[in-house]
């Protein structure tokens, strides 16, 4: 979307303000230190931000490689679910990922989105958890519009990552931008995805992600292709006392090596005695 018209007061701010309706498509191959003040603008008003090719070179293929070795590992148990009414045959989620490979860990703080993270959480961010996401093609999507906590919870805030090319009918990830806003009122249940007002589908190239607040309205488009989506998609959390067990991530305690890492994981307590 464009800022208005208004914001254009002369040929300077015209400029800046062209710019900054771009602002929501970053591309994060440099080093990042979080937000610019139009970041942040764009952010609070839509609430989302894109990062075109945040992951790229030997780091996208290193997690395209675990992805698929992940999904070959467990693809025959899901299967096995299916037939025994288990398991949902609408997406297929690999278990326990940050105890398979440690580039499921790695990429809960990368420094593409994680600065940003922690600016809106006001440096108090949690991982509440990963979830490395396999979409079929099929002619229904396995989730309807929905935003995923009330408003009355502590900030809420996922990263959607493309490990592959996912076109925009191959089950795009599909956000209503300024739904997040406490005034936005109940989110809407069309029956059709296609027919939610003010929707805004994200195709994108494998590397890409998209950070949204998830108090907003969201859903996954139909995938209509003949390919699976790919994608991951790590859910965090302003920190709140109690919400993370310290033992939940406890099995992976000994790859997780920085303070930073730890308070993130819920190991070591946000603050000080």
């Amino acid at each position: 979307m464009l800022w208005p018209v208004s914001f254009c007061l002369c040929e300077l701010r015209l400029a800046l303000a062209v710019c900054c309706s771009n602002s929501s498509r970053l591309n994060k191959e440099s080093d990042v230190t979080g937000p610019t003040s139009e970041e942040r603008a764009f952010w609070e008003e839509h609430g989302y931000l894109e990062f075109e090719q945040a992951l790229a070179g030997d780091q996208l293929q290193r997690l395209q490689r675990a992805f698929k070795q992940a999904v070959t590992d467990c693809k025959p148990d899901w299967l096995e679910g299916i037939a025994r009414g288990t398991a949902p045959a609408a997406h297929f989620d690999i278990p326990n990922p940050f105890q398979r490979d440690d580039v499921f860990i790695d990429i809960v703080d990368y420094p593409a989105w994680y600065p940003y993270l922690m600016d809106f959480a006001d440096g108090e961010l949690t991982i509440l958890a990963p979830q490395v996401r396999t979409l079929p093609a099929q002619p229904i999507s396995y989730v309807g519009w929905h935003g995923d906590v009330p408003q009355t919870n502590p900030l809420h805030m996922k990263v959607q990552i493309y490990v592959e090319d996912v076109p925009a009918d191959g089950g795009a990830f599909a956000y209503v931008p300024g739904s997040h806003k406490p005034d936005a009122g109940p989110c809407p249940r069309p029956r059709l995805l296609d027919a939610m007002p003010g929707r805004k589908v994200f195709p994108g190239k494998a590397g890409d992600a998209i950070l949204f607040n998830s108090y907003g309205w969201h859903t996954s488009m139909i995938n209509t292709t003949s390919t699976a989506r790919k994608s991951i998609i790590l859910i965090y959390e302003k920190w709140s006392e109690g919400k993370v067990s310290p033992d939940r991530y406890a099995s992976i305690a000994d790859r997780l090596t920085t303070p930073a890492r730890r308070r993130l994981f819920c190991l070591d307590t946000m603050h000080a005695a």
